[in-house]
């Protein structure tokens, strides 16, 4: 049953009641917050599942919250799960001071590894690094939030290891190296624009350090002070290597014949309400869990001791997000049915609807709608891209990919790691916008820049 069509708009009111909980209760009442995110989530998700119940049956709200909950947020959780400890296990030891120059490297290094390990992956690997290297500095929320855009969302746009939606393409037929070969010219023109403005705002803050900024710098100059940088926990990147293989036979075995029940045409599984689970999903669940139990057991805890490796970012995370992931069931029902009918045909419109669609709802279905949409609207260009929607006109495909990451970076919801690295640099002490004072950041700097690649790249 297709309930986007039936779904009154005033059934997202729970998904906005959930937004507007995480912006303004941390700021209102921020103990009790603490200490209840996980029942203001349920108690939106109620909101909305008790009368969808009552409206459609229990069958249809069973199917609907199994495939949200075991075909989305499930898998969800356990890869940022998997990243989460395997990354924690790793240590980058070594005097880092984050003066200014530090901070770009630092910058610029996450950006190129997020589309290979991915951005949570780059985002838990370096964000306990980057904290470290700034802790003498007053003046570091800057740092952070230029981190968000850049590791956490912008990285991870050349490849479908980098963030969620591109995987989802390369599942429908994008092939594999289509967005490197495309989108590169994107990213390096925006990681430029981003790094050029951050060493400006950085340097500006950095002069207001005073002492401290240069007894960094004179540390900095000494190589008899320094301790060499090095790298604790190294085994720990074979299950990082083992996370990433998870999720590429996650796409490769529906493509095996060996694995495909001829009956139904999908691979050898099982049905919970509705919901297909095939032997994809539990070897990239098995796989995942497997690495992460193999780091837990296989690491140091001195390592976990120096990275100040805590379990409340990533609880506050699947907190959150099981609130988000139900009451956002009607947004996408309703986004899978209209898709089509918004009167989007033109790259730069897909550029900007799944962008600002993708800063509050979750990227990866917002991607597949409007691919979806583009390949109802066809190509006859000679270089269109075949995908298993429909031919899709290569720049209208390119706009959609970039809108879906980058503007990921537009709050703090559009893309798990942004939450991690908020919740990680608030437990190292450093103080964080709020959700509308971080959209302000985005705003002011992101905004802007999108619309420069607007005009450059998709008229």
């Amino acid at each position: 049953m297709d309930i986007g069509t039936t779904l009154p708009v005033w059934s997202i009111v729970p998904f906005a009641g959930m937004l507007l909980s995480i912006a303004v209760f941390p700021l209102v009442k921020p103990e009790w917050w603490e200490k209840n995110q996980l029942w203001v989530a349920l108690a939106w998700s109620l909101v909305f599942l008790v009368p969808f119940t009552h409206a459609y049956g229990m069958g249809q709200a069973l199917e609907s919250l199994s495939e949200t909950v075991l075909g989305d947020y499930v898998p969800f959780i356990v890869l940022l799960l998997g990243l989460f400890t395997v990354a924690g296990g790793i240590h980058v030891k070594g005097t880092i001071v984050g003066t200014t120059k530090n901070n770009v490297i630092l910058l610029a290094l996450g950006t190129f590894i997020a589309s290979w390990v991915g951005t949570t992956g780059a985002a838990m690997l370096l964000i306990r690094p980057v904290l470290r290297a700034n802790l003498w500095r007053k003046h570091k929320t800057h740092v952070i939030v230029f981190f968000i855009f850049l590791v956490a969302n912008m990285g991870g746009c050349l490849t479908p290891l980098g963030d969620p939606p591109l995987f989802l393409g390369y599942l429908r037929g994008v092939p594999f190296f289509w967005t490197l070969q495309h989108i590169w010219p994107i990213l390096l023109f925006n990681a430029i624009v981003m790094l050029v403005v951050f060493a400006l705002i950085d340097r500006h803050f950095y002069k207001l350090e005073g002492k401290e900024g240069l007894d960094a710098l004179a540390l900095e100059g000494s190589a008899e002070k320094r301790t060499p940088i090095g790298i604790e926990g190294w085994h720990n990147f074979f299950w990082l290597a083992l996370i990433i293989v998870a999720v590429i036979l996650n796409g490769a075995i529906p493509q095996m014949d060996l694995f495909i029940d001829p009956a139904t045409g999908a691979t050898y599984g099982f049905e919970v309400e509705g919901v297909h689970i095939g032997v994809d999903y539990l070897v990239q669940i098995v796989l995942i869990l497997l690495a992460m139990a193999g780091s837990w057991q296989t690491t140091d805890r001195e390592i976990h001791h120096a990275n100040k490796f805590e379990w409340g970012p990533i609880a506050e995370v699947a907190k959150l997000f099981i609130g988000i992931f139900i009451t956002m069931i009607p947004a996408l029902a309703i986004l899978r049915t209209n898709g089509a009918s918004l009167g989007v045909d033109m790259p730069m419109e897909f550029f900007w609807a799944t962008g600002a669609l993708s800063s509050f709802l979750d990227n990866s279905p917002t991607y597949v709608v409007f691919l979806t949409t583009a390949g109802a609207l066809g190509s006859g260009a000679a270089d269109a891209v075949a995908t298993t929607v429909g031919s899709v006109d290569p720049t209208i495909l390119l706009a959609i990919s970039a809108g879906a990451v980058f503007m990921g970076a537009n709050t703090y919801i559009g893309n798990a790691p942004n939450f991690m690295v908020k919740n990680i640099a608030e437990r190292a002490s450093v103080k964080m916008p709020s959700f509308f004072g971080y959209m302000g950041w985005s705003c002011a700097i992101l905004v802007p820049l999108f619309i420069v690649d607007t005009l450059l790249f998709f008229l």
